[in-house]
C-alpha cells in the first residue's frame, strides 16, 4: 500500500525545506500520496469521514510539518483532535484503525540542532518536544517510528543542504 504523507504548513509557498520535500515525494506517485491539509482545508473545516477513509486506504503514515511554537501548526492539531476519534483511532469499541500502522514525523526546525539541548537556550531536545506526538500514536497502538528533522531552516536554507535533506528525507520515508 502507498504511504500517506500528511503535510501541514501555514505558508508552503514561501517554504524552502517542506516545499522541496514535497517535490521529492511527488516524483513517486505510485509510492506516496502527498496530502496538503492547508490546501484541502483553507477554512479549517476538516471532513473527518473523508480523512479517515484516506488514512484507511493507505499503509504507512507520515506527518510533515514545521515546528511551530515548539509544536505543530494549529490545523494539524485540529486534524488530530477531529480525525483520531474514539471508536476509530482508539477505544474499546473497535478503535483500531491505527493499530500496528507505521507512523512517523518529518519536521523542519528553524533552530539549530545544538540549541535543542538541556543546557542551551531552549532547555529541551527535539525528541522531548515531540513526545506528545509519540504518546498519541502509542495510545492509538500505532507503530511509531520516530522522526526525521531538518535543523536550522531559519539560518541555513542553502541549496546543497536542502538537496541533501530532500534525499535523506526520501530515504527515511522509503524505509519506514
Amino acid at each position: 500500500m502507498k504511504t500517506l504523507v500528511i503535510v501541514t504548513h501555514p505558508s508552503i509557498e514561501t517554504s524552502v525545506i517542506n516545499k522541496r520535500w514535497i517535490e521529492e515525494l511527488k516524483k513517486y506517485p505510485e509510492k506516496y500520496t502527498v496530502h496538503e491539509l492547508s490546501k484541502v482545508y483553507p477554512d479549517g473545516n476538516i471532513d473527518v469521514e473523508k480523512e479517515q477513509k484516506l488514512v484507511e486506504s493507505h499503509g504507512n503514515l507520515v506527518f510533515q510539518f514545521p515546528i511551530y511554537w515548539f509544536n505543530c501548526p494549529p490545523l494539524l492539531k485540529k486534524w488530530f483532535d477531529d480525525v483520531l476519534a474514539y471508536g476509530w483511532a482508539y477505544g474499546s469499541n473497535g478503535g483500531d484503525k491505527l493499530k500496528n500502522r507505521r507512523v512517523a514525523l518529518s519536521v523542519s526546525a528553524g533552530i539549530q540542532k545544538e540549541d535543542y539541548n538541556e543546557n542551551r537556550r531552549y532547555r529541551h531536545t527535539l525528541e522531548q518536544i515531540l513526545v506528545p506526538f509519540e504518546m498519541t500514536f502509542l495510545y492509538c497502538n500505532a507503530d511509531y517510528h520516530s522522526f526525521f528533522a531538518f535543523y536550522g531552516a531559519e539560518s541555513e536554507p542553502g541549496t546543497s543542504k536542502v538537496e541533501k535533506s530532500a534525499q535523506d528525507y526520501f530515504n527515511f520515508v522509503d524505509n519506514l
